[in-house]
């Protein structure tokens, strides 16, 4: 019997390229897609599928997200988990101690088809010596068990992440055109979130950044020159072109990218601004 499968990732690109893949591989029924977190949780609920692949970094409720949502439900078989992930080596390497399959993004045809036969050995419970070679031990718990397991230890990743003295690396990961750039933080104009989405803008180039909240990204960047203008955007004040006045004594940013984006500045960072540039 085919496995049947769902699809959960916010890009269409890359829903398209794995069905291929998956087509490519046999024995897989893709059953249905998803292009957000809430989606995917819906959607295995309804399809209550053999097999999960799934996007880490989604806007809004990400994979991990998903999996929290999902496991509230103890009624649901846990699918089998594949995640998708461009660059998150510390999400990979809790995989790899949970025995929980990951695919790098770009996909690679003869690793997602290795994904899928470990899927169907895991949920046909084969224990050949033949499926041995392809499982790890620990791998032999239940989906939700090693599940559970992963979640635990990201808790306490990120526990120690928060007490951790914070490293910045000058670096942002901006995803465009299907490909992972490391922008220098000082090339950055501004950034700016929308529906749950956070672009990010330099004088060439305009990308969505990993994180879920300004906030996040902000913990990434100089204090010393980025300024949390407007609750829907970080701008760096390097990048201001102009000061423009606007009604009831506020003021608009007009920054030096392509587009020359005006940007408003919340009437509580009035005083701010006054002080950056002596108004």
């Amino acid at each position: 019997m085919p496995l049947n499968a769902v699809i959960v990732d916010d890009e269409a690109l890359a829903r398209r390229e794995l069905r291929y893949l998956l087509e490519r591989a046999g024995e897989v029924d893709v059953v249905a897609e998803a292009s957000n977190g809430l989606e995917a949780v819906s959607t295995v609920l309804d399809h209550a599928p053999d097999v999960l692949f799934m996007d880490v970094q989604m806007p809004g409720l990400d994979g991990f997200g998903v999996l929290k949502r999902l496991m509230e439900d103890r009624s649901l078989r846990m699918p089998e988990v594949i995640f998708a992930t461009a660059f998150d080596q510390y999400a990979v390497r809790a995989f790899e101690v949970n025995a929980i399959d990951y695919l790098l993004k770009p996909f690679e045809e003869k690793r997602v088809a290795l994904a899928v036969e470990k899927a169907r050995l895991r949920r046909t419970g084969q224990s050949s010596a033949a499926a041995e070679t392809q499982l790890e031990p620990v791998a032999q718990a239940s989906a939700e068990e090693r599940l559970e397991s992963l979640l635990k230890l990201l808790e306490v990743q990120a526990q120690q992440a928060v007490t951790a003295p914070k490293q910045r690396s000058g670096k942002v990961v901006v995803r465009s055109a299907q490909r992972l750039l490391l922008v220098d933080q000082r090339e950055i104009c501004f950034a700016s979130i929308e529906e749950g989405a956070i672009s990010v803008v330099t004088p060439t180039l305009e990308g969505m950044s990993n994180v879920r909240t300004l906030e996040e990204l902000l913990d990434q960047l100089d204090p010393e020159t980025f300024w949390r203008a407007h609750r829907s955007f970080v701008v760096n004040i390097q990048h201001i072109r102009e000061v423009v006045p606007w009604f009831k004594s506020s003021y608009l940013l007009r920054m030096d990218d392509r587009k020359h984006t005006e940007i408003p500045v919340a009437r509580a960072q009035v005083k701010r601004l006054r002080e950056l540039f002596n108004l």
